[in-house]
């Protein structure tokens, strides 16, 4: 992988290795998160052709167990779990609920998983979930149609308890870990981009609830420009990413947009496309690319750098938020 010398830092720093046994017995410390994240830059040709620098925020390195945008938002979450049980909901390949159950086995609080789909119950688990299991976490399978209606407060409330028990003092975090402390969270990212406000006009990040690309946009400075790119269809995101900042920061603060066009037909699903992109960057980087956002984001990108969406002369900032899933 090539770095670049200049006002970034080439190689990341060296990361502790976290014990990897998952059988109850007494870990060492767990390893501290690697802040502020990297910055890296790539010679590489879908933009270099447009005249546009490819900078990698690579989040991906902030923690070995809880990469990227997981641990910003987990951290608030972590310092008030205060060993309350933690409940949260995600589907059966969820980065979240595996983010979290990580950070409960870490930190040596109770997890449970409320996850999409009671038909699961009966099967084995995927290695997601089994994932999950290993490090602690309860799962509690519910139907789709109930999963769907989580955001009313009372039916969340009565999954909350049926999952938890009755009157067990809990932790709850939404779907993605995108509530309000999250979201100020992660405008902690665009803090650290700030810095590169003259020579980095955008910073673009894959998005799932919003949360991410809501505390991002908050962060930069006042000439930078967030751009989110969808990785779920529907054209709902914009809606949503100016909900989180009105409840986080009681107004839309910064600049941002949505791009709805890159996501290859839904959550978790793929093509051919995006598929022959990711694999000829993996070869000539030897960077492994998430396929679910990182590979969706990386591949809007230079889509949009070929339609001139990008300024030529500049760089441009993608967030790496996580790396692949290895069972």
């Amino acid at each position: 992988m090539n770095a670049h010398p200049g006002p970034v830092p080439p190689d990341p720093l060296p990361l502790v290795p976290v014990p990897r046994a998952r059988d109850g017995r007494t870990h060492r410390e767990p390893p501290r998160p690697l802040l502020p994240s990297p910055v890296q830059e790539l010679r590489e040709p879908a933009f270099e052709r447009y005249g546009v620098r490819l900078l990698l925020k690579r989040d991906d390195l902030i923690h070995p167990d809880i990469p990227g945008n997981k641990w910003r938002k987990l951290a608030p979450v972590l310092d008030a779990a205060d060993h309350r049980t933690v409940v949260t909901f995600g589907g059966a390949w969820s980065n979240h609920l595996r983010a979290t159950a990580a950070a409960g086995r870490l930190l040596g609080f109770p997890t449970v998983g409320v996850v999409r789909g009671e038909e699961l119950a009966g099967r084995p688990l995927n290695a997601s979930l089994a994932r999950c299991r290993a490090d602690g976490m309860r799962l509690v399978f519910v139907s789709r149609s109930r999963y769907r209606l989580k955001g009313d407060p009372a039916v969340r409330d009565v999954l909350v308890a049926e999952a938890a028990g009755p009157g067990l003092p809990v932790r709850v975090v939404p779907e993605g870990g995108s509530d309000d402390a999250a979201v100020r969270a992660c405008a902690v990212l665009g803090e650290e981009l700030a810095a590169l406000r003259r020579s980095v006009p955008a910073v673009a990040v894959a998005c799932g609830t919003g949360g991410t690309l809501a505390g991002l946009a908050a962060g930069l400075a006042s000439e930078q420009e967030a751009v989110g790119v969808a990785v779920l269809k529907g054209g709902f995101l914009g809606a949503e990413v100016a909900a989180h900042q009105r409840t986080a920061f009681g107004r839309e603060r910064g600049r941002w947009t949505v791009e709805d066009g890159f996501h290859h037909g839904g959550y978790a699903r793929t093509s051919p496309e995006l598929e022959e992109f990711a694999t000829a960057f993996e070869q000539r980087h030897g960077l492994a690319v998430e396929r679910t956002y990182v590979a969706k984001l990386l591949h809007g990108l230079a889509t949009l750098a070929a339609s001139g969406r990008f300024r030529r002369g500049t760089a441009l900032a993608a967030v790496v938020t996580g790396r692949p899933f290895a069972p």
